[in-house]
């Protein structure tokens, strides 16, 4: 597979590096998503542009789902010693945990300074406040603090008004506090269960990562334990299998700058529909807010991980841990999938940082699945945004509770579908705030989302080095 690296496919002087392709596609997909959105052209992108972006992610998860299991089971089987694989799931999980806890208390930091949700108008924050006074008092909710807008005097018509309005709830809500509440319902050993599948082949038909990377682990210590010749002739066949897909993610990758343009051209065009000013009534309060959350997010890209990775490891330095994970990341930024972007990933760990096959095969596929610090931070932001924009006053103790509850749920919460979304209604939830809100925000959380992913795949890359790095499987390459 050496003649056909990323490398030496696109190492001529005469062609435009991978990366350049892939940003001038995702500029000219913007770009085109403006013309369409003013020349109404829109009808035309949705039914023939889009239709190619939807093609990337489904060859991009054909390929994820396979590849994370046959590279799991070959690099157990590699290990050779279940001892060694306790240690490395162990140091897995709690380097994931810890960076996710690091990215939660940096969202509420910069929250908490920037204070995106009080520039709103008073007029709109009082309502704002009203509302979530009704919302509590019907809902038999605590207390957070002192303040009562709604039993003041001078506000009683606007109380009337607002109690006669009938706030409906859309679908997309409804869908989302449905799951909520069944995570939530369910019992503490729950999460446990439902990584154990029942039926192997229905788990990779619905993606369902950790039945998939469950089923892998337990196939490959039990492979050990299968006597020669059979063993060495079992590995080597998933070894063959896992360069197939292998070569498969960089077939596609020719095609990708081509995909991205029409990826994007599509998202963009689907979420502002024939009205460019749609995010206007809460325009203010979205820009402020999303300008902390790509804030804190470039933080983690540009300065932690780089950090991190370059004390770390061993002659690392933080320029080129970041030239390392370029492809990765902006196949991140395209897709909003950290599955989608695994194979990418592993490319670029196992060639640019030098991880072993062994170490990064177990370590990528669970940070894919489990990994969410790109996620937790701008749901630390969020949450903190949305009370400020309804007047209210969290605690430290309350943001303390956001804080755990993020790093916590966001391994339990991973099983779960839309799993961020999910995830922050359960940490809104758990101080108090009506879980509903996260419809304010949702205009822009298509274009945080790619940003997040980003995160994700980046911190993945790090915690694969410094596994790798403990367990003297890093080569760094020259």
């Amino acid at each position: 597979m050496t003649s056909d690296s990323p490398r030496s496919s696109s190492g001529s002087s005469s062609r435009l590096a991978l990366h350049w392709q892939v940003l001038i596609g995702l500029a000219l997909g913007v770009g085109y998503a403006w013309a369409s959105i003013q020349f109404g052209w829109n009808s035309f992108t949705l039914n023939y542009i889009q239709p190619l972006g939807d093609i990337f992610i489904n060859i991009l998860k054909l390929i994820a789902v396979p590849l994370v299991l046959f590279s799991i089971i070959g690099g157990v089987a590699s290990l050779g010693d279940v001892k060694k694989l306790g240690r490395l799931g162990a140091k897995t999980l709690g380097l994931y945990l810890l960076t996710t806890f690091f990215a939660v208390t940096l969202g509420l930091v910069l929250v908490n300074v920037f204070q995106p949700g009080t520039g709103a108008s008073e007029d709109l924050k009082t309502s704002n406040r009203i509302r979530y006074e009704l919302w509590r008092d019907a809902n038999g909710i605590e207390v957070l603090d002192n303040l009562n807008v709604a039993q003041d005097p001078a506000n009683a018509d606007l109380v009337l008004n607002i109690r006669g309005q009938q706030e409906g709830m859309n679908a997309w809500v409804a869908d989302k506090l449905n799951k909520a509440e069944n995570a939530s319902n369910s019992g503490p050993l729950q999460p446990l269960v439902d990584v154990v599948p029942k039926n192997i082949f229905k788990a990779l038909s619905d993606m369902a990562m950790l039945q998939i990377i469950f089923f892998a682990v337990f196939f490959g210590i039990v492979l050990v334990s299968v006597e020669e010749p059979k063993r060495g002739s079992l590995i080597r066949a998933i070894d063959g299998l896992n360069d197939v897909f292998v070569g498969m993610v960089w077939m596609v990758m020719k095609a990708m700058p081509i995909f991205v343009f029409a990826l994007m051209a599509g998202q963009i065009v689907k979420a502002a529909g024939t009205d460019p000013d749609k995010f206007q009534e809460l325009l203010s309060f979205l820009l402020r807010y999303g300008l902390v959350v790509v804030l804190g997010l470039a933080l983690m890209i540009f300065l932690v991980y780089p950090i991190i990775a370059s004390i770390g490891i061993k002659g690392m330095t933080p320029r080129k841990f970041l030239k390392a994970m370029r492809d990765a990341q902006i196949t991140a930024f395209s897709t909003s999938s950290s599955v989608a972007t695994l194979p990418v990933t592993m490319r670029c760990v196992n060639g640019n940082l030098g991880v072993s096959e062994r170490t990064s095969s177990f370590v990528l596929p669970i940070g894919a699945t489990v990994n969410m610090d790109g996620t937790s931070l701008y749901q630390a932001i969020a949450v903190v945004a949305l009370a400020q924009f309804h007047m209210v006053d969290l605690s430290f103790a309350q943001q303390a509770v956001i804080v755990l509850t993020a790093t916590l749920a966001s391994i339990g919460a991973a099983a779960i579908p839309s799993a961020g979304l999910v995830l922050m209604i359960i940490v809104l939830e758990s101080v108090g705030l009506n879980p509903a809100w996260i419809a304010l925000i949702f205009p822009i959380d298509r274009i945080l989302d790619m940003c997040r992913t980003v995160v994700n795949v980046t911190g993945d890359g790090t915690v694969s080095a410094l596994v790798a790095q403990s367990e003297g499987e890093l080569n760094p390459s020259a």
